[in-house]
């Protein structure tokens, strides 16, 4: 009898806990990202069949402005779970602090966050609280065409200083006719200007987000690089959609990004490119400087005022918490893990057709743990605005020097901001 009863409290506390689990996540993604997690899907049901992830693609700029609307009307028509940046998740903390829920209750515990390399948390803590769980992550890498390189009989090899990528830069041009050394969103963004300041050590704002240090000499010497591939007419201006156009066509020769670039890649290029691409470290300004930055890669926070906490944590805690869901969505879209345990996956240390046979995984994950945090603060995005027109005009010849656009970009971050500039 007591045998009896054992087992038919050992079915109801089963019975229990799967009433418990039952029900449906809602999230909303951008881009790749959105079939990305959607590959995780199976896996996780194959744990957690009770509960359905409803996953639905929004644009980014779209997800951005839904994500803020919901938060200013305190949490109304937030999903379960929202995708955003890791560097405009201050937006949301320094002006919605309970929007998105604290995860250390959920179970994101301090070993847990340990699993995750520095610079993909700094910008996830409020306090004691942690509101949202790294998910990809954007070491900057460079991907160029074996080909045209071959053909101008230039190594990547040697390529460790942008000093060096300027002078392959001339010889590949030269050698591969109507094609361009490389594309930046030199009209509507800043990324060269961000991934090479991060290699120098520099941000937007200081490490405690209390100054503004773009007049700083690292930035400086970001801006001065940006100038002289400008110069040499080794950089031409492309948005995102006329970069993935130009890597199409096969008329660039290197595309510098986030490594979550790769699955871009891999799906829009022609069958012919398969084996023409190889990944290689994005140049130092200095020799011997760290080669290492970060560009893009995002986070799932749970909404704050969602009745699915837990459930909702239950899939994070799966896609990205993980090897299994980490690597899902790297093979299927290319996104990076930011899960340092990830690149002990025997996947991660196979050859990539498409990649020359390249161990490219090996090489990206390899960086997770040398790029230095950055702090975005909730005005990086009016920091960003200021820096796309002193960008422009800098290249345009409207300043003396990259120190003299610097300087004036920090006050017109500070009187945007009210932040000093630092000394």
């Amino acid at each position: 009898m007591k045998l009896l009863n054992g087992v038919a409290l050992a079915a109801l506390t089963l019975t229990t806990t799967a009433a418990m689990a039952e029900g449906e996540v809602s999230v909303w993604s951008w881009g790749s990202a959105a079939p990305g997690l959607q590959a995780t899907v199976e896996g996780f049901n194959a744990l957690h069949p009770d509960i359905t992830v409803n996953i639905e693609k929004l644009g980014y700029s779209d997800v951005k402005s839904r994500v803020l609307a919901a938060c200013a009307a305190g949490g109304t028509g937030l999903p379960d779970v929202f995708q955003f940046q890791n560097v405009e998740m201050e937006l949301i903390s320094a002006q919605f602090p309970d929007c998105a829920a604290d995860l250390v209750p959920l179970g994101f515990t301090a070993d847990k966050q340990a699993q995750f390399p520095e610079f993909k948390l700094f910008a996830l803590r409020d306090g004691d609280r942690m509101i949202g769980m790294p998910w990809d992550s954007g070491p900057s890498m460079m991907f160029y065409r074996r080909d045209f390189y071959e053909n101008a009989g230039v190594s990547p090899d040697d390529i460790e200083t942008w000093g060096d990528f300027i002078e392959a830069g001339k010889k590949v041009q030269a050698a591969n006719d109507g094609v361009i050394m490389t594309n930046d969103n030199l009209n509507g963004g800043t990324e060269f200007l961000q991934m090479i300041s991060n290699e120098q050590g520099c941000g937007f704002f200081s490490a405690a987000g209390d100054e503004i240090t773009v007049a700083q000499p690292g930035c400086v010497a970001a801006l001065e690089t940006l100038g002289k591939l400008s110069e040499e007419g080794l950089v031409t201006a492309g948005n995102f959609g006329e970069r993935v156009q130009n890597l199409s066509a096969g008329t660039v020769a290197t595309l510098m990004s986030g490594a979550w670039m790769e699955g871009v890649i891999r799906n829009n290029a022609p069958e012919d490119q398969s084996g023409k691409w190889g990944i290689m470290l994005m140049p130092s300004v200095t020799e011997g400087g760290s080669r290492a930055a970060n560009y893009g890669g995002s986070l799932l926070a749970v909404a704050g005022n969602s009745d699915n906490k837990d459930n909702a944590f239950t899939f994070l805690d799966y896609a990205l918490g993980t090897n299994e869901g980490q690597v899902a969505m790297l093979k299927d879209q290319g996104l990076v893990p930011s899960l340092v345990s990830a690149l002990d996956d025997p996947y991660v240390q196979q050859p990539q057709a498409f990649w020359g046979d390249q161990k490219i995984w090996e090489l990206v994950l390899g960086r997770l743990e040398v790029i230095e945090p950055m702090n975005g603060t909730s005005f990086f995005s009016d920091a960003d605005q200021v820096l796309q027109s002193v960008q422009t005009k800098f290249l345009n010849g409207d300043y003396g020097s990259a120190q003299e656009a610097m300087d004036d970009a920090a006050l017109q971050i500070s009187f945007a901001t009210g932040l000093d500039v630092a000394n």
